[in-house]
């Protein structure tokens, strides 16, 4: 198996992980670990002056993985694998290892984050070398939006969604909108009138030329993937006795009625 080349680095991020793990300890612990042929920690790791220390040491120390020990990856995955890529390695050649949230913010024992950061730290070397590259691909997202519910919150989202241009494809399992609010005759905390402000949304989504309601339907599955789903959905009287009901396909990347 080929041995890898793999920098490791632990973010003090200031003292919000310096403060209770020891960073300097988990530098030591990586340093042990087969395979890692740099660990190092800095104050902020995603920090220009950071960022640049990992691109340095890919391109001088010919690193071909990285770890990063910091803060959570919804935060900076994106900006270390920009680092990474900018060195010219793949950018999916990167692993990071939550050291803060999983670690200094809810831990208070200073040995015991410490301990928990290297075995993140460990787990996340042991998983970066089994990384493969891949290519950033782009595809075409639909803005056409499926609906559940003719409540009042269906009905708001509708035609938010439809006033900012985008089709949208209510759907509702009574044969009626309005939802449990329908049953409500004032709202707090001003005793408004529920009927009133029923009435107004539920006659601006009956006009509106981006808005298509389906009553006393139900949809049957969901198929596709973010930015490209496909819903079936069941329409009223599509029911005979002995038969499996019939649907209508709603493709979100373009309305259709099969069969319908």
């Amino acid at each position: 198996m080929k041995q890898h080349r793999t920098g490791v680095y632990v973010c003090a991020c200031g003292t919000n992980i310096a403060k209770v793990v020891d960073c300097d300890e988990v530098v030591r612990a990586a340093e042990g670990i087969p395979g890692v042929a740099v660990a190092t920690t800095y104050k902020y790791m995603c920090s220009t002056p950071g960022q640049e220390m990992i691109i340095a040491d890919i391109q001088e120390k010919e690193l071909d993985r990285v770890v990063v020990a910091s803060c959570s990856p919804r935060m900076h995955e994106i900006t270390f694998r920009k680092a990474v890529n900018k060195a010219g390695l793949n950018p999916y050649y990167l692993q990071m290892a939550n050291i803060r949230e999983q670690c200094s913010w809810v831990h208070e024992d200073g040995a015991e984050a410490t301990q928990k950061a290297i075995d993140l730290v460990r787990a996340a070397v042991g998983r970066v070398i089994l990384h493969e590259p891949l290519e950033s691909r782009t595809v075409a997202m639909c803005p056409n939006t499926l609906v559940l519910g003719g409540g009042i919150a269906g009905l708001t989202a509708s035609l938010e969604l439809a006033d900012a241009g985008y089709q949208v494809y209510l759907v509702e399992k009574a044969d009626h909108l309005g939802g449990n609010l329908a049953r409500v005759d004032l709202t707090a905390p001003y005793l408004d009138s529920a009927h009133d402000l029923l009435r107004e949304r539920i006659h601006r989504v009956a006009g509106h030329p981006q808005i298509e309601t389906f009553l006393g339907a139900g949809v049957k599955s969901l198929e596709g993937y973010v930015g490209n789903f496909t819903a079936t959905v069941v329409l009223p009287g599509a029911t005979v006795p002995g038969r499996p009901p019939e649907a209508v396909p709603i493709d979100l990347r373009g309305f259709s009625r099969l069969g319908a």
